[in-house]
Parts: C-alpha cells; sequence; structure tokens
C-alpha cells in the first residue's frame, strides 16, 4: 500500500468535506502516521472512514474513531501550546499523538491494560514524551485517581449516554469537554465549555456513532 497516498485520500476525500478547514489540523493528519496506531491485523484498514476493532479478550468492543471524527474533534476542541489535557479511552493511542502536537500535556486514561501498554508503546515510537497512559477507568473519575487536574481540555474517546458531571468539575474556568453523547442510531457531538465557576455552555453540531466507553452509566430507557 502507498501510505502517503491513501494518507493524502483520506484527508481530501474524507476529512475536509466533513467540514475541517483548519490548516493546522489537516498539516497534523499529515504528520502523524496513523497506520502505526492500527493493529497489525487491520492496518490495511487505516485510512478507511470507518472505525477499527481494537477488542482485547477483556473488552471486545475497544474502537479507534473514524479519522473524521477524530479531526473534527480536534479542529473543535482548538487545543493550544499551554494546555493540559486529559483523554478517556486511550485505545491505540492516536487521539493522544494528535492531541500532544498542540498541548503542552497529554494523559490518556485506558481501562484495558493491553491497550494501555500499545498505547504508550505507539507514542514513544513516534517520539511523542508529553503524552503519558495510564491504566485507570474513566468513569470514577475523580474519584481515588491521582490526576493532577484541573484541565483546559478533557476529550471522551468514545460515546456515552450523558455527559459525565464528574468530569465537567475537572475543568479550568474556560476549558472544553468534548463527548459523543446519546444512543445509536444518531449520537450528537457534544461540545461543554465551562464560562464559570458553576456555568456551562453546550453546543452540539454534528451527528455520528461511536463505540461505547467502558463502564459509564446507562439510564434506563423505560417509562414506567
Amino acid at each position: 500500500m502507498n501510505y502517503e497516498q491513501a494518507r493524502f485520500n483520506m484527508i481530501e476525500q474524507q476529512i475536509r468535506p466533513w467540514e475541517v478547514l483548519d490548516n493546522q489540523v489537516l498539516s497534523l493528519l499529515a504528520v502523524v502516521k496513523r497506520e502505526d496506531f492500527v493493529p497489525a491485523a487491520h492496518k490495511a484498514l487505516a485510512f478507511v472512514d470507518m472505525e477499527i476493532p481494537l477488542g482485547t479478550e477483556q473488552h471486545p468492543g475497544q474502537c479507534m474513531l473514524a479519522p473524521k471524527v477524530e479531526a473534527r474533534i480536534l479542529q473543535e476542541l482548538a487545543v493550544q501550546k499551554h494546555e493540559k489535557v486529559l483523554e478517556i479511552g486511550a485505545g491505540s493511542g492516536y487521539m493522544a499523538a494528535l492531541l500532544a502536537h498542540r498541548a503542552q500535556q497529554v494523559i490518556s486514561l485506558e481501562i484495558d491494560p493491553a491497550l494501555a501498554r500499545m498505547a504508550q508503546g505507539n507514542l514513544q515510537k513516534a517520539g511523542i514524551y508529553n503524552a503519558e497512559v495510564r491504566i485507570g477507568d474513566g468513569a470514577t473519575l475523580p474519584g481515588s485517581a491521582s490526576l493532577s487536574g484541573p484541565f483546559d481540555v478533557i476529550v471522551l474517546s468514545g460515546s456515552v449516554a450523558e455527559v459525565p458531571a464528574a468530569l465537567l468539575s475537572l475543568l479550568k474556568v474556560g476549558g472544553r469537554l468534548s463527548a459523543i453523547v446519546g444512543f445509536e442510531p444518531v449520537m450528537r457531538a457534544t461540545l461543554v465549555t465551562r464560562v464559570g465557576d458553576d456555568a456551562w455552555r453546550t453546543t452540539q453540531a454534528w451527528d455520528t456513532v461511536a463505540a461505547r466507553l467502558v463502564n459509564f452509566p446507562e439510564p434506563s430507557k423505560f417509562n414506567f
């Protein structure tokens, strides 16, 4: 496979048409080698418009987000060089790699130990040292996890039924949280900005679907 041509096609045919027009984001996607973060068994799918399975025996449903979804989240968060980022769901480490190029520091939590090891190894091979993968359950934060928050940016690299209030509490004023919220067949990309100590602004700009993050609560859909 000609990886450079495939990468170019991904950017021009999938990502630009999805309203990702920030030149810094597009340049970053051209530099960070997505194929190096894809499991060997699925490397041929590295640039395809789909989620890529990462499942382990412990958590078989884990996936990489589709490329256009990763790109649009990155564009909307507008991460700055002085900012500190928390990611929930490291997966293969690719989103952490993209975030690390924009941020001062990235802490990425991964509940699956095998994926956490893979993600950290992928980041090291890519020469990225301002991103750290920790084994942890993002659904139990802030809990007992030794996270040196608060954070400027929090990214949920997967879907949840609702935005977790516990994670919102870890945002600085002016901080942003990105999550894919709702239920299949339609979920909404949700951006929450902390505009004051107890004040929030929420926007839901586009629809998508993503695999669930592990252990986040599922409200009952039944009405009694």
